[in-house]
């Protein structure tokens, strides 16, 4: 921790704050005033039309206000690569940020103009927005950190969307802004963290790594360097930065295309695709939306489901806040590993007393602690890692096409589970928690089979481990470090590092 400065925990906060906390935010908020953007739908049909909706016809427009924003996630992860090499990573946080500011004036103004078309277009657009920042802050938090601090700052963009669905849950009280009046407002009120962001995060330095790799700008990264590090050799840092650059002279950046046909990058690839289906498929996004659910049949009278749903938003920033704090002493692999197997233990813990509780009474409360430790297990790693994991695997040229992948399936895996959770709940009942349950233990399996551990480890070093497939028996003990033979590989991976030259370093150092 003596390498964290005040920039850095500045950038990840302001970042965070203004990006990555809109998004959980907009995954609750659409939860508690459902009734009210019904009865303003079927109103403002009925003043159009003088006939009003059919409920097959109000909840398939409610359907669509709520799966409008994945829709706008997918297209926001589909342009993120764009988007990161012709503004950078922090400039590609400011510009996107208007999208913030258009979609909240469309969901603020919608009643007043009578328009549900406008809530629907700023659900869709918020998805936009927030489809680039889950990608683009942790490749910029990735980026900026030296490699002991990675894990650290990557894992505070999952802390602030655990927040976010927090400050959601609490806003949305009766005695907040849950009333029928305030709906407008709840759903806007995202602008004012995106003001605050926009107003102080400019005068923080753009990615080091940009500057030098890809604007081969020295003097602009030394200028950055200066700003994020306290006491270090700056000049050995840069050399690590031209080392990849030198293995990039002959590569630009991948396409998705040209990175999936990368053989030297197919486990990597492999590995982003895994954890990010994985982290969706993995229930919790069912989970949240039946809460309500699971906390009624436990018994909790129905006035205080609200708050003890309220409750679980604290237990997901605790869980968050461990994971941080923790990810640089215990690593990646652990977080990871522990918190697939403990969601996959208590998704079949769900089914069991489900099954039971009509027979077993108290069996309805392991059911409750079972929600809290599906949501724990999932904040402590399976919550921001897989996005860290995508940064560490990759270098320069082969970063954005990987967000770009790991964001879009992401996004996909997220809305089918929405679509096809409540047919898979009527068919198969209980039993369909297994199903998330045999997910959660297969990706930890692969995790702990193929994925290496990368903490304290430069992007280089990590590439160098996947330059041959041995280098996962390594990390497994099953042979010897001094047993693997690097070869010179072409393009990325590759390991013959020329002599460095110094003198336009020494010059600004």
């Amino acid at each position: 921790m003596q390498h964290l400065t005040s920039s850095l925990l500045a950038v990840a906060f302001l970042s965070s704050f203004g990006s990555s906390m809109l998004y959980g935010y907009n995954l609750a908020v659409v939860n508690s005033p459902a009734v009210y953007i019904k009865d303003f739908y079927n109103k403002t049909v009925v003043s159009r039309n003088g006939t009003g909706l059919s409920g097959e016809t109000l909840t398939l427009m409610y359907s669509l206000t709520v799966s409008v924003f994945a829709i706008g996630g997918l297209l926001g992860s589909l342009i993120v690569g764009m988007l990161v090499t012709r503004f950078g990573r922090k400039g590609t946080v400011i510009n996107t940020s208007v999208l913030v500011f258009i979609a909240g004036s469309l969901m603020g103004f919608s009643r007043i103009c009578g328009s549900p078309e406008m809530v629907i277009f700023g659900r869709f657009i918020t998805g936009i927005h927030s489809g680039i920042s889950l990608s683009v802050v942790p490749m910029y938090l990735g980026e900026i950190a030296p490699k002991n601090l990675r894990g650290f700052l990557g894992l505070v963009p999952s802390i602030f969307i655990g927040t976010g669905v927090f400050a959601a849950q609490i806003l949305g009280l009766h005695e907040l802004l849950g009333k029928e009046e305030h709906w407008p407002l709840f759903l806007s009120v995202v602008v004012l963290p995106t003001f605050i962001q926009l107003m102080l995060l400019p005068w923080f330095p753009e990615s080091p790594r940009y500057l030098l790799i890809e604007k081969h700008n020295v003097h602009a990264t030394i200028t950055a360097l200066k700003q994020y590090r306290a006491k270090c050799n700056i000049q050995a840092e840069i050399e690590e930065m031209q080392e990849e650059q030198h293995s990039l002279s002959s590569v630009e950046t991948l396409s998705v295309w040209k990175l999936l046909l990368d053989d030297t990058v197919r486990w990597q690839v492999l590995s982003v695709v895994v954890i990010n289906i994985g982290m969706q498929l993995s229930g919790i996004d069912a989970i949240w939306f039946y809460t309500n659910d699971i906390f009624k049949n436990a018994g909790i009278p129905a006035p205080e489901i609200q708050y003890t749903t309220a409750g679980t938003g604290v237990i997901e920033i605790i869980a968050g806040l461990i994971g941080c704090f923790t990810i640089e002493k215990l690593g990646r692999r652990p977080l990871m590993i522990g918190g697939f197997a403990m969601m996959g233990i208590c998704s079949g813990g769900i089914t069991l007393a489900l099954l039971l509780q009509t027979h077993l009474p108290f069996m309805r409360y392991i059911s409750v602690c079972c929600v809290v430790g599906i949501i724990a297990g999932f904040c402590i790693g399976p919550a921001g890692v897989p996005f860290l994991i995508t940064a560490e695997l990759f270098k320069q040229s082969h970063r954005p096409a990987a967000y770009i992948i790991g964001g879009s399936l992401n996004w996909l895996s997220n809305f089918t589970v929405g679509f096809v959770f409540p047919f898979l709940q009527m068919s198969a009942g209980a039993y369909c928690y297994l199903v998330f349950a045999t997910i959660c233990v297969f990706v930890a399996i692969y995790v702990y089979i193929v994925i290496p551990e990368t903490k304290n480890k430069t992007f280089m070093e990590i590439s160098r481990m996947f330059s041959k497939k041995e280098a996962v028996l390594e990390t497994q003990g099953l042979i010897h470090g001094d047993q693997l033979k690097l070869k010179k590989m072409n393009g990325y991976g590759e390991v013959n590092v020329q002599k460095k030259t110094k003198s336009l370093i020494d010059i600004f150092l």
